[in-house]
């Protein structure tokens, strides 16, 4: 874990010592039992200098009980002595004043706005909640610390209703059984317009054998508009108004519906954009859609480009030049891939077709295939790889100079 902590930080912090600022080593935040909090927060923020506050309190009712959490303060000042000023006012350490490590780990964190906290295992590397500052808000004597999430079979043990409204036992009937957590409700039209295609699908599974089961979470506003539209489902559901609905949206990050959450038998995520797959592979051909190194770049996959860096090789679109880009890619989206949750960069290959010219629109760039980029569009930066003809090695190269930062992007905005 000190490995993966010191990449992420660097191999010292800073602590307050009187007035000087004197180094720690992040080696020694790591073990068993620890949790590592970053704090992404500025002076300059008034909702942070709000809660400040109350994470201080947080931190000494936890340290009364043993010293298993660091924080590390994470600027987002706009100078050095902004940073030192708001730092004073801190009890714990914070990574040296640096706008690029600020940067590379606002977007390893998905940071969009703050104040930020996020939770890390210091035994495993693991993030434990990306939701810390609402954690504090809701638990400000840290009486459920460090909030670990709950697991989904922890969650939904108890009875679901069948369609014909027979209750069975959740634990029991879910039993060594892929599962689709599918939220959804009467009132939303892409909602309905949804379902029958989920239907179709989940009784092609069910005839070819498949072990899948599908649990109807409503966002109904009234048990009339739940029973009408379960009614149009043959598969299992959470009673209307069950407070495990609210539970499972939380535990699965759900902000909009339809929302199709794939786990496998262990309640482990295989996909949450389950949804996106049926669009596109509606004869289950694929069930359950493990992630793959290297995607086509299409409407349902496209919202990564949004999220994260991703490497994308554009092409005629013919179905040689698809074999021939998967072939390139598949070496290195594999090294990627196998990061796991620590995955970076993502893989696609695009042809010629209305997304693949919206992204090309929008990121400027040329006509001619194969054309082979990074868009890195949450820094809003392009990088164009300079070889005419793409290779396996080529690729490799072009990403080892992505992470070692020798690329020259182009800005998609100018400086602000």
């Amino acid at each position: 874990m000190a490995k993966k902590l010191e990449a992420l930080l660097g191999d010292h912090v800073l602590r307050q010592n009187g007035d000087t600022l004197e180094q720690v080593p992040v080696g020694t935040m790591c073990g068993e039992g620890r949790v590592v909090g970053l704090y992404f927060s500025a002076h300059w923020c008034p909702p942070c200098r709000n809660f400040t506050p109350l994470l201080i309190d947080l931190y000494k009712n936890v340290k009364k009980s043993g010293d298993n959490l660091e924080i590390v303060f994470v600027s987002w000042d706009r100078d050095e002595a902004s940073f030192k000023e708001y730092f004073s006012s801190m009890p714990w350490t914070a990574v040296p004043f640096d706008p690029k490590k600020k940067a590379r780990l606002t977007k390893k964190f998905r940071v969009q706005g703050i104040p930020k906290f996020v939770l890390i295992d210091g035994e495993t590397g693991k993030v434990i909640t990306c939701e810390g500052y609402s954690c504090v808000i809701n638990d400000k004597e840290g009486c459920e610390f460090p909030w670990r999430p709950k697991k989904f079979h922890e969650v939904i043990q108890g009875k679901l209703l069948c369609s014909d409204r027979k209750e069975v036992d959740a634990l029991e009937n879910l039993k060594g059984k892929t599962m689709c957590l599918y939220f959804s409700a009467h009132w939303c039209p892409p909602c309905r317009a949804f379902t029958p295609i989920l239907v179709k699908l989940y009784k092609k599974l069910r005839e070819d054998k498949k072990n899948v089961e599908i649990i109807f979470l409503s966002s109904d506003r009234s048990q009339e508009s739940f029973d009408q539209y379960f009614d149009t489902m043959p598969w299992l559901a959470v009673p209307f108004g069950d407070s495990r609905i609210e539970q499972m949206k939380n535990l699965f990050a759900v902000d909009g519906i339809p929302m199709l959450v794939v786990l496998d038998d262990k309640g482990e995520v295989i996909t949450i954009n389950g949804r996106g797959a049926v669009m596109i592979d509606e004869e289950g051909l694929e069930f359950p859609w493990h992630p793959k190194p290297v995607n086509e770049l299409t409407g349902n996959v496209a919202i990564q480009l949004n999220e994260s860096a991703c490497l994308v090789l554009f092409t005629e679109g013919e179905d040689e030049d698809i074999e021939w880009a998967t072939e390139v890619l598949t070496e290195a989206a594999t090294i990627e891939h196998n990061k796991g949750e620590d995955q970076e960069l993502f893989f696609f290959f695009g042809g010629d077709d209305e997304i693949c010219d919206s992204v090309r629109s929008f990121a400027k760039l040329p006509d001619p295939c194969p054309l082979l980029v990074i868009l890195d569009f949450p820094e809003q930066k392009v990088y164009k790889c300079a070889e005419k003809t793409i290779t396996s090695d080529v690729v490799k190269d072009f990403v080892r100079g992505y992470f070692s930062e020798t690329l020259e992007p182009i800005l998609l905005r100018g400086p602000e």
